[in-house]
C-alpha cells in the first residue's frame, strides 16, 4: 500500500470523526426528565425498581452489571451496551459490557467529549451505526458513562437512555454499597481469625508470611510485604519480599515510600510509583518486578511506638487504592505489630526459663566417680522418663534436694515448675493451708485466695523435704490427695485436679518411725515406690577430691579468682577429714576459701574445718568397749578411712598416717584387721 494511499485513509477517518462529533446531539440529563411522557416515566419505575431489587441481591458488582445489561440492552434496542471508565493514559477501561460491535476505538472521542460537557450524547456513526453516551453518577466509583451502539435508534432513544442510565447509576450506587458492606464484612470476620491464629504463632517468619498472605487477599491486590526496622543499623528487612532470594530484602530505612511513612508516622497512597520521586525503583529492579500502585501504612507497636511499615502493591485490575484499604491495612498492621512484639517477648521469656533452667541444672550436677554415684546416676537417668513417686533417704547434707532436681529437670516435666516443700519449717496448724491453699477469709489473716505448692507445682515436680517430720493429721491429708490427685483449699468446697510428681526426702529412719506408729505405713508405701539410699561423704572417699574441685571452680568465678588450686598437702588434709556433715560442708568450705584464701594457692592451713555440733569426726563408740578396746576399735577405722581415701593405694596411706608402708601392714596386724590376710609385712 502507498504512502499516498495511507494518508487518505487517515484524511477520511478525521473526516469522519468529525462528521460524527458535528452531527451529535447533546442533552443535559436534567433537561431530558422534563420531555419524558407518561408511558417512559412507567417504564423508568419499572425498570428502576427491578434493578434496585438486583442491586440488593446481587454478590457483586460483577454478577449486577453481567444480569442487567442484558435486560437494558432489550429495552434500548441496543446491540452493544457498556459501562466504561476513564482511567490514566488518558485511555478507557470496559468495566462490562453486553452484545457486539465493530467500530473500534471510534467511540472514545465521543465519549471524551460526553465526559467533558457532562452531557448525554447520541451520534451517527455511518453504516446503520449509532453511538450513545450517558454520564452515570461518579460517586459511586464504579464507571463514568453508560455507552452503547445500535443499529435500531428510536426516536425516544435519548430520553430513555437517559432515564435508563439515572436508574442504572442508583442500582450501581446500591450495588456498591452492598460490595463495601459485604467487604467490610468479610475483612471484619478475616482480622478476626487472623487475630485469633496470629495468638497461635510461634515463629517469626511463619507469622509475617500468613499477614501478608491475608492483606494481600482482602485488599485484592498483587503483592504485599511487611517492612521491620532496625533501628541500631537504620534499616528495614522486608518479609517476605517476594522475588527475591531467600524471600529476605534489606533497603536503607530513610528511602523511599517506605522510608518516608516510617518518618512522618502517616499512611502514603500512590496513584502511580513511577511519576512519584518518593519512590525507590532498586526493588523492581532487583525483583524485575513492575510496581504501578501501592499503599503503605506505617506498623505502630500497643504502645504506639513505629517499629516498621506494611505496603501492599498493585491493586487487582488497575483500581486505585481507596481510604477502606489504607484502614484495613492499617488493623492487620496494628495486630502484627502486637503479635510481633508477644513474640519477642515470648521468646525472651523462653530464653530467661532456658537460661535459668540450664543454671539450676548446672546447680544440681551430681560429682563423683565412685561406684556408688555412677549406680545412682544411672538409677536417676531411669527415673526421670517415668512419673513414679521416688524417696530419697540419707544423712543431712548429702545432696537429696540435688537429686531430686536431678530427677525433675531428666524428664519431660522439666519446663514445667518444680516446687520445694520443708516440711520441718512449717507449722502443723499451717500445713494444710501451706500445700492445698485456702479461700478468702478461710482462717483471720486469710485476706486473699492463695494457691498452695500443689497448685504452684501443678505439672511439675512437689519436693517434700524432711518428710519424716510432718504431723500425722498432715500424712493423713497429704495420702488421700495423694490418692484421689485433686486437693480443696482450705476454707473452699470445689475440687481441684493436680497433675504433680511426688519425690519425698528424709533423714529419718522411716522404717523405725512406722514401727513407731510415728509415720502411717500407708503412706510410706505410697511415698517409697522407688526408694534411694544416698551414701554419706566418708563412705565414699573417692569421690571428696573431684566434688572438691568441682566447688572451688564454680566458687572461684563468682569470686573472680582464676586459676585457684590446692596444694598436696591441702589434699592429703580434705582426704583426712571425716566430712560429718558431708557434701554440704565440703561445699561451704570451698565456698569460704574461694572468697577468703589469701594466695590463689590454697594451702592446708587455709582449710579451717567447722565439725557439725552432732558429730566428732567418726562413728560413736560403745560405752560398753572400755577405753582399750574403743582405741582398737578407732585406730581400726581410721586406718581403714586413710586406706579408702587414697583408692586403697598402701603406701600413699601409710604417708598420709605418717608411717612406714611395713609399720603400717604390722600395725593392721596387732589389730588383726582383715585387709592384711594374705598380705606382706615388708
Amino acid at each position: 500500500m502507498s504512502m499516498a494511499h495511507c494518508d487518505g485513509l487517515a484524511v477520511i477517518l478525521i473526516l469522519w470523526r468529525m462528521i460524527v462529533l458535528s452531527a451529535t446531539k447533546w442533552t443535559r440529563p436534567n433537561e431530558s426528565q422534563h420531555s419524558a411522557g407518561g408511558d417512559v416515566c412507567s417504564t423508568l419505575i419499572q425498570l428502576c425498581g427491578r434493578q434496585l431489587a438486583a442491586a440488593l441481591d446481587s454478590d457483586s458488582l460483577t454478577d449486577f452489571l453481567a444480569n442487567e445489561l442484558p435486560q437494558v440492552a432489550t429495552e434500548l434496542a441496543a446491540q452493544w451496551l457498556a459501562v466504561v471508565r476513564r482511567v490514566p493514559g488518558p485511555a478507557w477501561d470496559t468495566v462490562a459490557e453486553h452484545g457486539r460491535h465493530s467500530l473500534g476505538r471510534s467511540m472514545y472521542q465521543m465519549w471524551d467529549e460526553s465526559l467533558e460537557r457532562e452531557a448525554a450524547g447520541i451520534g451517527e456513526a455511518g453504516d446503520g451505526w449509532t453511538l450513545f453516551a450517558f454520564p452515570l453518577d461518579r460517586r459511586h466509583g464504579v464507571g463514568d458513562l453508560f455507552v452503547g451502539a445500535t443499529r435500531n435508534a428510536g426516536k425516544d432513544l435519548l430520553s430513555n437512555g437517559i432515564l435508563s442510565a439515572r436508574s442504572l447509576g442508583l442500582s450501581l450506587k446500591l450495588a456498591a454499597q452492598q460490595a463495601d458492606s459485604r467487604r467490610q464484612v468479610d475483612r471484619l470476620k478475616s482480622t478476626l481469625d487472623i487475630a485469633s491464629r496470629l495468638s497461635s504463632a510461634e515463629e517469626t517468619a511463619p507469622l509475617l508470611d500468613l499477614i501478608a498472605h491475608e492483606a494481600t487477599r482482602l485488599l485484592g491486590c498483587d503483592r504485599s510485604s511487611i517492612f521491620l526496622w532496625d533501628q541500631e543499623r537504620n534499616e528495614v528487612e522486608a518479609r517476605p519480599a517476594l522475588g527475591v532470594k531467600n524471600g529476605s530484602l534489606r533497603l536503607p530505612a530513610n528511602e523511599g515510600i517506605v522510608g518516608e511513612t516510617l518518618r512522618t508516622g502517616s499512611a502514603i497512597v500512590v496513584a502511580d510509583a513511577y511519576d512519584d520521586p518518593r519512590f525507590n525503583k532498586e526493588v523492581d529492579q532487583r525483583s524485575g518486578y513492575r510496581t504501578h500502585n501501592l499503599v503503605c501504612v506505617p506498623l505502630r507497636d500497643a504502645d504506639g511506638t513505629i517499629v516498621g511499615a506494611f505496603e501492599a502493591i498493585n491493586r487487582d485490575g488497575g483500581h486505585a487504592f481507596s481510604e477502606d484499604d489504607v484502614d484495613c491495612l492499617q488493623q492487620l498492621g496494628t495486630q502484627a505489630a502486637v503479635a510481633l512484639r508477644n513474640l519477642r517477648e515470648r521468646s525472651l521469656l523462653n530464653r530467661s526459663r532456658d537460661q535459668l533452667a540450664e543454671k539450676v541444672t548446672s546447680q544440681v550436677e551430681i560429682v563423683g566417680t565412685s561406684s556408688a554415684i555412677a549406680a545412682l546416676r544411672d538409677t536417676i537417668d531411669r527415673l526421670a522418663s517415668t512419673d513414679l513417686p521416688v524417696l530419697v533417704l540419707g544423712e543431712s547434707g548429702t545432696g537429696k534436694e540435688v537429686v531430686a532436681n536431678s530427677i525433675h529437670f531428666g524428664g519431660a516435666r522439666s519446663n514445667s515448675p518444680f516446687v520445694a516443700v520443708n516440711c520441718a519449717a512449717i507449722a502443723e496448724s499451717l500445713l494444710e493451708s501451706e500445700l492445698f491453699g485456702h479461700e478468702q477469709g478461710a482462717f483471720t489473716d486469710a485476706r486473699d485466695s492463695r494457691q498452695g505448692k500443689f497448685e504452684l507445682a501443678d505439672g511439675g515436680t512437689l519436693f517434700l523435704d524432711e518428710i519424716g517430720d510432718m504431723s500425722l493429721g498432715g500424712q493423713a491429708k497429704l495420702l488421700r490427695v495423694l490418692e484421689q490427685k485433686t486437693i480443696t483449699r482450705v476454707g473452699g468446697s470445689d475440687t481441684i485436679p493436680v497433675n504433680v510428681r511426688i519425690v519425698a526426702a528424709t533423714n529419718s529412719n522411716l522404717t523405725e518411725a512406722v514401727r513407731e506408729k510415728r509415720f502411717r505405713e500407708d503412706l510410706y508405701y505410697r511415698l517409697s515406690v522407688v526408694t534411694l539410699d544416698l551414701p554419706s561423704l566418708r563412705d565414699r572417699p573417692e569421690d571428696i577430691l573431684p566434688l572438691a574441685e568441682h566447688f572451688l571452680s564454680r566458687f572461684a568465678t563468682k569470686a573472680r579468682r582464676a586459676g585457684l588450686q590446692l596444694s598436696s598437702d591441702a589434699r592429703r588434709r580434705l582426704q583426712a577429714h571425716a566430712w560429718p556433715g558431708n557434701i554440704r560442708e565440703l561445699r561451704n568450705l570451698m565456698e569460704r576459701v574461694a572468697f577468703l584464701a589469701p594466695k590463689d594457692r590454697i594451702d592446708a592451713d587455709d582449710l579451717a574445718f567447722i565439725l557439725s555440733p552432732d558429730h566428732d569426726g567418726g562413728p560413736r563408740l560403745s560405752l560398753e568397749l572400755g577405753l582399750d578396746g574403743a582405741t582398737r576399735e578407732f585406730q581400726k577405722d581410721f586406718i581403714r578411712r586413710s586406706i579408702n581415701q587414697v583408692n586403697n593405694n598402701m603406701t600413699d596411706a601409710a604417708r598420709l598416717l605418717g608411717l612406714h608402708r611395713s609399720n603400717l601392714y604390722r600395725k593392721m596386724k596387732q589389730l588383726q584387721m582383715s585387709e592384711v590376710v594374705g598380705e606382706s609385712a615388708d
